[in-house]
């Protein structure tokens, strides 16, 4: 039986951006009303907005209106569709830019005769899950090196405003080996929407991305849009063209901090500071996307979080660390390498990559551990010992030639860049190394001591 659109007018009250709407019992001719679809709002004036369901309470829906309640009164109608949000999707949609609400705004050709793609579906079943087992290569030694990023893993980086992590973010989406970037913009100023913008252009990567991008100016509500659309987007071109799918998203703080808003409104009881109690379980509803396809490509999802006040106890990063396979923790300008982590790095390290990786990675972040306990012994006036010397000088060539967020090389090379380090700061036998790796790899004329110096 075919169904049809009716149209409903017992609009009960306006609450910031959601309206609640009284939909009496129909025949079953008529569209049903799901969790999750769409709705046309009409106002008085004719205006017309999209709307979602995200509530049902018996015979009361509550709707979300994308672009806001302003100009709409009691007097609104609205129409439900049937179906849940949906987002153009083929090979037309590379090289182009989508606001919030799906629709273009780069000023190309119409999409709108395109295939389109619900989103919000389920994560993949775990039988169609293959163990994650490849590297996907950044040119950031920091990363590739000592927590290396694997396809489908989830993993953010927890920062704090006034950190260029925007930069950071966009320089991994450019130099990573995959074969699509699908990036998420939630909340951002416009500098930051045209720099992104830019910078894909200028690396000539943009015909393999695709945007979507909340402004700040834009509606709040929309902002709840763009994981669901940025996912959707890449779960397809990962299942039914085989690619290799990078999703680059930031900052999902701005996203939970959507979520409480539209919480507040429909006077839900807030959680912890303020924020929802399924705060978890919608954030783990997006992260979980990221996935190996036994039978296709691979979704792997890199999200920006930012700590209000560097708190990592904060609600939005306390619960993304549970969700996620590490992080990466950027601050003063650097990537910290003990506040970072890569929980999938050993699949790949020393079995994919060469065989030294495991042990260049381990020694030199011991010595940097160690190089920072004697810069805290020089600070207090301690006598130094030849030892330490070597430790200063190894730790300030650490910083310089790894941890600066400039720094870009091969893996290959950034290993042989350590081998070079070391040998300059340390002898051989000092290195409790594997001697077969030490007679291979240690640089034989350029070793040399801090002391001697």
């Amino acid at each position: 039986m075919s169904q049809t659109l009716l149209r409903y007018t017992r609009v009960l009250e306006i609450v910031g951006d959601t309206l609640k709407v009284r939909v009496p019992p129909g025949d079953d001719s008529a569209v049903a009303v799901r969790f999750g679809d769409l709705a046309v709002i009409s106002a008085v004036d004719g205006s017309k907005s999209l709307a979602q369901i995200i509530f049902i309470d018996h015979d009361v829906v509550t709707l979300q209106v994308y672009s806001g309640t302003k100009g709409i009164s009691t007097e609104a109608t609205a129409t439900f569709l049937g179906h849940p949000m949906q987002v153009p999707y083929s090979g037309n949609i590379l090289g182009r830019v989508f606001s919030g609400a799906g629709e273009t705004i780069d000023g190309g050709p119409d999409l709108t005769a395109e295939p389109r793609v619900s989103i919000g579906g389920p994560s993949v079943n775990p039988v169609e899950r293959s163990v994650p087992s490849r590297m996907i290569r950044t040119d950031v030694p920091m990363i590739d090196v000592f927590n290396t990023l694997v396809e489908s893993q989830k993993i953010p980086i927890f920062s704090v405003s006034g950190e260029p992590f925007n930069a950071f973010l966009s320089r991994i989406a450019i130099q990573a080996d995959a074969d699509i970037v699908v990036f998420g913009g939630l909340g951002l100023i416009f500098d930051d929407f045209y720099t992104f913008r830019k910078a894909f252009e200028d690396a000539g990567v943009f015909s393999r991305t695709v945007m979507f991008v909340n402004q700040a100016m834009d509606p709040l509500v929309e902002r709840l849009l763009v994981p669901d659309m940025v996912l959707a987007v890449a779960e397809k071109f990962a299942v039914e063209e085989g690619k290799r799918v990078l999703v680059a998203m930031t900052d999902m703080t701005a996203y939970a901090d959507a979520m409480k808003e539209v919480g507040i409104s429909q006077e839900r009881v807030p959680s912890n500071r303020g924020y929802m109690g399924d705060l978890y379980s919608q954030l783990a509803r997006r992260y979980e996307k990221a996935c190996d396809f036994a039978k296709g490509g691979s979704v792997t999802i890199l999200a920006v979080t930012t700590m209000p006040g560097n708190d990592v106890t904060h609600p939005v990063p306390d619960n993304t660390g549970y969700i996620t396979e590490g992080q990466f923790y950027l601050h003063s300008g650097m990537l910290d390498p003990f506040g970072s982590l890569s929980r999938l790095k050993q699949n790949v390290i020393g079995k994919t990559t060469r065989e030294d990786h495991s042990q260049i990675m381990n020694t030199m972040i011991r010595f940097y551990s160690e190089s920072r306990d004697a810069a805290q012994k020089q600070a207090m006036a301690f006598e130094l010992s030849d030892y330490d010397l070597q430790l200063l000088k190894f730790g300030d060539l650490f910083r310089d030639r790894f941890m600066r967020l400039d720094v870009s090389m091969p893996l290959e090379d950034a290993l042989d860049l350590g081998w070079e380090t070391l040998a300059e700061c340390f002898e051989a036998e000092q290195l409790l190394m594997k001697q077969s790796l030490v007679d291979k790899y240690f640089p034989k004329e350029t070793h040399g001591t801090a002391a001697a110096e």
